[in-house]
C-alpha cells in the first residue's frame, strides 16, 4: 500500500486524542507500549512523542516529525501485512511519524529516519514502528537540511 504522509490542517487543532498505543513499543524500546503526541505550536513542525512504560512509569521523549511538506518525494509505502495488522484500510487512514536526531553540538546537522517510521491507524490510534516497503529508496540518516553551510544558525557549544 502506498502511503501519502501528508500533514491534514486539522491536525493541528486540538486533537481529540493524543494518545498512542504501541503493542509492541518501539525498537529498542519493547517496553514502552503507550505514547502521547506533544503539539507545541513554537516547536512545529517537530512534535514531541512521549513514551511511557506502563510496568515502572519510566518516560522516554524523542522528537518526531509527519514528513509531509516537509521531506520532498518521501512516499512510504506499507508491506500489505503491515497494514492488515494495523488495520488500515486506505492511505487516509496512515499518520506516519518519523524519528529526529538532533545533534546537541549541530543541531543543524538533525537527521531524520525515513526507513523505520511509526505509523499509526488515525481511527483506532494503534501503531507500531515498521520498515516501509520501498526501504532502499531511503535513509536512516536522512539530512533534514541539504545544506547546513548556507543555514546561518548558532552552534551550541
Amino acid at each position: 500500500m502506498k502511503v501519502l504522509p501528508a500533514i491534514y490542517p486539522t491536525d493541528f487543532d486540538t486533537p481529540p486524542d493524543n494518545e498512542i498505543i504501541l503493542p509492541n513499543g518501539i525498537i529498542g524500546f519493547g517496553a514502552y507500549k503507550r505514547a502521547e503526541l506533544l503539539y507545541m505550536p513554537d516547536h512545529l513542525p517537530f512534535l514531541w512523542m512521549k513514551l511511557c512504560n506502563l510496568d515502572t512509569a519510566d518516560v522516554l521523549h524523542f522528537i518526531v516529525i509527519e514528513p509531509g511538506g516537509i521531506v520532498s518525494g518521501y512516499e512510504p509505502e506499507l508491506f500489505d501485512a503491515d497494514a492488515e495488522q494495523l488495520g488500515i484500510v486506505t492511505a487516509s487512514e496512515v499518520m506516519v511519524l518519523n524519528v529526529v536526531t538532533l545533534k546537541r553540538r549541530d543541531p543543524v546537522e538533525a537527521t531524520v529516519n525515513l526507513i523505520g517510521p511509526i505509523v499509526v491507524n488515525r481511527r483506532t490510534r494503534i501503531g507500531r514502528q515498521l520498515v516501509v516497503a520501498n526501504y532502499s529508496r531511503y535513509s536512516e540518516h536522512h539530512a533534514l537540511i541539504e545544506n547546513p553551510q548556507v543555514m546561518p544558525v548558532a552552534r551550541l557549544a
